[in-house]
């Protein structure tokens, strides 16, 4: 797949498509928080699944309940379709 590095007004409508995804330089930052331990690591797991599906892997962190993802295109350094599409789905998987 061909993507192409957004541009900053695209990047600024793309924002609107995301809830409390914060833009920091040439990433989308969110902190997710759980229950516990093993509920973090089960949407860690779940995340996993779809950045291997999408071949877009995050860079992320952990620590007990809190759960720390970045998204960015290094490919085409900086944002683009794929991030935004990414985030969205790690969304949908964090509301079931």
């Amino acid at each position: 797949m061909n993507m192409q590095k957004y541009t900053s007004s695209e990047v600024t409508t793309a924002m609107t498509s995301i809830n409390d995804w914060l833009l920091i330089e040439d990433r989308i930052i969110k902190e997710f928080q759980f229950d516990d331990f093993v509920e973090a690591f089960g949407f860690m797991s779940g995340v996993a699944l779809l950045a291997e599906r999408a071949n877009h892997h995050p860079e992320w962190s952990n620590v007990y309940n809190r759960v720390n993802i970045e998204l960015t295109s290094h490919d085409v350094g900086g944002l683009s379709a794929r991030d935004f599409k990414m985030a969205s789905e790690i969304d949908n998987l964090k509301r079931k």
